[in-house]
Parts: structure tokens; C-alpha cells; sequence
């Protein structure tokens, strides 16, 4: 079991950790900073630094599977694959040698994580802004989009003048939780249609922007900005017809 130390805090960029296991899937650490792919959100990428300074490239980051195809606890930090290959015929890599107990050092790509923080940050602004059923997610360091399941025409220009009005209010972004019990008595607090906040540990991790005005308030188990002016200059690109019932809004950053 992977300790996922991105979830309290989003702006830790490198941590100590012990290798656990090298298998297909990647490389198993006994704790980490790198986000796994899930929830719309990009997997993290980075390196792995061993201790003699040697470092190994990790393209992505998963959740580890089961034999079953369920996920299970762990992360996988995945080398590029012929990398990973070579990892385990002969357990060297990059002219070094790697091993189960080994202690290294996981170090994200904080610029590009940056960017998957600020993109899904600004997705909740737009759950304040269209206030409607989301039925699919992409987060990445690029470009983010959101399917609204709804048949109304939306605005670009309008859209993009709230996020610039919400990002200038610099609202708090906050980090809580609330039990299962809570979420079923509040099942409107779930926004998306296609991904479900993880139950039966007792807690669901919950983001809630604003403070004496609440902004948006939903499970979410992603990475975000601490306040939404760090979210700096984002704006739709692209509205999208995508079915009879569903509207996609691209955001990007200003050129």
C-alpha cells in the first residue's frame, strides 16, 4: 500500500521513499508524491533519484491493478517501457542497479503538476458556472474539458469573464473530508455522472472553494492551487456540440 502524501498536501514536490516492488506495472514505492492517473486527471511524471545520484525518467504514474483488473492500493511509477523492460531482466537501469529496499528519492515535474493543479482548480469554477450534471472529465498540462450533460448554449466570452472574475476574488481552496454518511444525505454534492468518490474507508476527501461565499463544494480526490488567483490567466477555447444532450467546454491557458 502506496502512502499517497499528494492528498494532504498538493505542493510537495520530492520525498524520500523505499522501493517496494518492480513489476510490469511500474515501480512500487512504500509512499509518494506523484499523482496516479485517475478522477480525469493526468497521471504525475518525474524522477526517481537513487542514491548515487542516478536518475530514472517516470513518464506516468497508475494505479496498480489487480489479477481480478480492480485497483488496488498501490501506485506505479512507469519508466519509459524499454526502460522498464531492461528494470526487469536485469535489474540495472541507466548504468545503475535497482532493488526491492533500495531508498530513493520521488521528485515530480512541478511545473507540469503545476499546471494539472491550476487546470483542475478551474474546473470547479466552471461546475460554480454551469451549474449542471458532468458526464466526463480530461485534466491535462495542456488543455482541460468538461462534458456538461445539458442541451442550453453556453458562451465562450461569458464563461471566460467568470473565470477571470472568480480567480481575481482569490477564494480559498480547502482540503476536508466528509463520511460516507454525510454523502448520502447530500447526494447532490456529487457533480459527475462518470466518476464516483471512492467509499468504504469512512472518509471522502472533499474540496471546497470560497469561504463566507461558498463557490463550489464537492468529493474531488485531485490536486489544486491553495487559492483560485493562483490559477492565473485561463480561458475557454472551444465550446463543443458533443451530443443532443451533452456540452463540452475546453479551457487552455493565455498564449
Amino acid at each position: 500500500m502506496t502512502q499517497d502524501l499528494f492528498r494532504t498536501d498538493a505542493y510537495l514536490t520530492e520525498c524520500s521513499a523505499t522501493v517496494m516492488a518492480i513489476t510490469p506495472q511500474g515501480i512500487v514505492l512504500d509512499r509518494t508524491v506523484f499523482y496516479p492517473l485517475g478522477g480525469g486527471q493526468a497521471g504525475d511524471a518525474g524522477v526517481l533519484v537513487l542514491a548515487d545520484d542516478t536518475e530514472i525518467g517516470i513518464v506516468d504514474s497508475r494505479k496498480g491493478k489487480a489479477e481480478d483488473g480492480s485497483f488496488n492500493a498501490d501506485i506505479c511509477h512507469l519508466p519509459a517501457p524499454e526502460l522498464l523492460t531492461l528494470l526487469l531482466q536485469t535489474g540495472q537501469v541507466a548504468g545503475a542497479r535497482l532493488a526491492v529496499g533500495d531508498v530513493i528519492t520521488a521528485r515530480i515535474d512541478w511545473a507540469r503538476r503545476h499546471r494539472l493543479m491550476r487546470f483542475h482548480t478551474t474546473t470547479h469554477l466552471l461546475c460554480h458556472l454551469v451549474p449542471q450534471l458532468v458526464n466526463g472529465c480530461s485534466i491535462t498540462p495542456d488543455y482541460a474539458r468538461l462534458d456538461f450533460n445539458m442541451i442550453d448554449v453556453l458562451d465562450k466570452e461569458q464563461l471566460s469573464a467568470g473565470i477571470a472574475r472568480l480567480v481575481a476574488a482569490a477564494y480559498p481552496v480547502v482540503v476536508g473530508a466528509i463520511t460516507d454518511e454525510e454523502l448520502d444525505a447530500n447526494p447532490a454534492l456529487v457533480k459527475s455522472m462518470s466518476v464516483q468518490p471512492p467509499r468504504g474507508s469512512g472518509r471522502i476527501r472533499t474540496i471546497r472553494i470560497g469561504d463566507l461565499e461558498l463557490i463550489d463544494f464537492q468529493p474531488c480526490g485531485g490536486t489544486h492551487v491553495s487559492n483560485t488567483s493562483e490559477i492565473g490567466a485561463v480561458i475557454v477555447t472551444k465550446l463543443e456540440k458533443k451530443s443532443a444532450s451533452t456540452r463540452r467546454v475546453v479551457l487552455g491557458f493565455v498564449p
